[in-house]
């Protein structure tokens, strides 16, 4: 078989160990690949080169991706969806392995849909994939905003201020909860909850009178009521493009007001993408390419690789696409059993 592998959407640690993980596998089995440069791009516009063991002897350290990644739609037009049956017509690929979020699955499953052999690898730093237990990429990113907050706490420290740390995660609070929890923080917004300005109003205020300085953590998605920011724009799949809407300053800045306490804000945006994945990402990022192969070398197209416990299996694009996961119940009860 000839094997054809993309990534797609935001890049984030883990991606490398991924294609890694196909690579290797189809190689082992007798098998070749390709990869598509930059997402969805790379497939209708024909831009691919071989991949070989070789030359991804260490990528499994290395964060980003070495396929370039872009958030193109390739059904976005009858003219694109033509040109991506064509590419993988005249390259005769076999079997095609998406690994991306919502929006690259979302593709993967209308190609399937019209007949194309694709299967998928779920990866997101937002961890918002339903039918996965965790995705890559989310271990690493929090992992760099819970060390984020743990040095903006001594200048929080130094000077007696309270410092609101946002996030990214966009419509789910995975990344601002497992911060939150991690870090020690005395306030963590997330999206699943309504915003309560009283309370929080209430927890920095506590926070700062027992020891002179208070810490906020709050995702991107976090609406803030009348007051909500300029919009960025969208992406190719009608996304908002959160970072513009400055949640974090605003926050800081009403907290500033009604307390009187010295606040200042971070975004920390982008670093988070960056950098060589944890253990825990290696790991499952190298599992699912393996398993992803696996699938599609027993015919299982149409599914998507996925974490259940300590397995990894196969589900159908729509188990896989039926809503974005959100933080819990149980979850955010335990976030609020350590606030003040």
């Amino acid at each position: 078989m000839r094997f054809g592998v993309l990534t797609g959407g935001g890049d984030c640690p883990g991606l490398n160990a991924a294609i890694r993980g196909v690579v290797y596998r189809a190689n082992r089995l007798g098998h070749e690949t390709i990869g598509f440069r930059d997402g969805w791009k790379g497939v209708r516009d024909g831009l691919s080169r071989p991949l070989t063991p070789g030359e991804l002897f260490d990528s499994v350290t290395r964060g980003g991706t070495v396929l370039g990644t872009s958030r193109t739609n390739p059904f976005k037009s009858p003219e694109d969806a033509a040109k991506v049956s064509g590419t993988l017509s005249s390259l005769k690929v076999d079997a095609l392995v998406a690994i991306g979020g919502d929006d690259t699955l979302t593709a993967a499953r209308e190609l399937f849909r019209r007949g194309g052999k694709v299967v998928g690898v779920p990866k997101t730093m937002d961890n918002d994939v339903a039918a996965t237990d965790w995705t890559f990429g989310f271990d690493s990113a929090s992992s760099v905003s819970t060390e984020a907050l743990e040095r903006l706490r001594d200048t929080a420290s130094s000077h007696h201020r309270a410092i609101v740390l946002e996030v990214m995660g966009r419509e789910a609070g995975w990344v601002a909860l497992a911060t939150g929890l991690a870090g020690g923080a005395d306030a963590t917004l997330v999206p699943e909850e309504p915003y309560d300005e009283a309370q929080l109003m209430r927890r920095v205020r506590s926070a700062h009178g027992a020891r002179g300085f208070a810490m906020v953590v709050v995702s991107e998605g976090v609406d803030l009521g009348a007051a909500k920011g300029s919009a960025g724009g969208a992406d190719q799949f009608g996304h908002e493009l959160l970072r513009e809407r400055q949640v974090g300053q605003l926050l800081a800045e009403r907290i500033q007001k009604e307390t009187g306490i010295e606040t200042r804000s971070a975004q920390i945006g982008h670093i988070q993408r960056g950098g060589p994945p944890t253990l825990f990402d290696r790991l499952l990022a190298t599992r699912l390419g393996v398993k992803a192969v696996d699938l599609a070398v027993e015919g299982h197209f149409g599914q998507v690789a996925v974490l259940r416990g300590e397995a990894v299996r196969g589900v159908p694009f729509d188990e896989a696409l039926q809503g974005t996961k959100r933080v819990g119940a149980d979850w955010l009860e335990l976030l609020h059993t350590f606030e003040p």
